[in-house]
């Protein structure tokens, strides 16, 4: 198995190549809408793309990193991504993003992103669509050691399933990335005529989640974000203590 860390390096290098670039355009303006209607205090972002909620009026956003030579700033997490070192239900927003098609234990990493998502809040996973232009390309086995072919792809309905695992339900599936074979996904009007009939061949595939409905509302500690992220405590897992309002320094 690949280290997380030289994934996430790899990573990197491809969502800063043009391909790359073309691709987190579409992405972000099919996030785009989703995102400007959602307020609160944290969101959070597991992947190794540049930030994609920038638009999102949610205060305190916060990154992920799997090593303290990774982290962008200091408001990145840096930890497993199937261990977060945070509260239950703290998050208004998490996106995860093309990460369960490359992570050891995807199953883990999504029951992690649930878990501190807020009631309220929304749970944002970006996958590779097997139908797209990419998706459709992964039939050269030699490319599947590369991003973005590596990995084991799996459909909207497949997540689904995992998703109702962790008593989250599909809001709804949309589609994003739509090209012509040996170019990237910038035309405009594909793009436009892609989204407008949510057509399941553009190469990437959103799905927006949010947990089912509770009988009865738990009330969900706050996230002191200062002694959790910022400072000394960066690059080290941290472990919650018995008082809900702060976060202290683990192994």
């Amino acid at each position: 198995m690949i280290s997380l860390a030289q994934l996430v390096r790899d990573g990197r290098r491809y969502w800063g190549s043009a391909d790359g670039q073309a691709h987190w355009q579409a992405e972000r303006a099919c996030l785009g809408p989703v995102c400007e209607r959602l307020f609160g205090a944290y969101s959070l972002e597991l992947g190794m793309a540049p930030r994609l909620g920038d638009m999102c009026p949610i205060r305190h956003p916060i990154r992920w990193a799997p090593t303290a030579e990774l982290a962008e700033s200091s408001q990145t997490l840096v930890c497993q991504p199937d261990r977060l070192p945070l509260p239950d239900g703290v998050m208004q927003l998490v996106i995860v993003h093309h990460l369960l098609e490359v992570v050891e234990d995807p199953h883990h990493v999504l029951q992690e992103a649930a878990r501190v998502t807020a009631d309220s809040g929304r749970l944002i996973i970006f996958g590779w669509g097997p139908l797209g232009v990419t998706g459709l390309s992964r039939v050269w086995p030699q490319r599947r050691r590369h991003l973005p072919w590596r990995g084991h792809w799996r459909t909207p309905g497949r997540l689904g399933d995992w998703l109702a695992f962790v008593d989250f339900e599909i809001e709804r599936v949309d589609y994003c990335g739509f090209h012509l074979p040996g170019r990237a996904p910038r035309n405009a009007m594909l793009e436009t005529l892609g989204r407008r009939h949510n057509l399941p061949l553009g190469d990437t595939f959103m799905i927006r989640a949010r947990r089912k409905s509770q009988l009865a509302q738990i009330q969900r500690p706050k996230l002191a974000i200062g002694s959790s992220l910022g400072g000394a405590s960066l690059g080290h897992a941290t472990r919650i203590s018995r008082q809900p309002e702060r976060m202290t320094e683990g192994d």
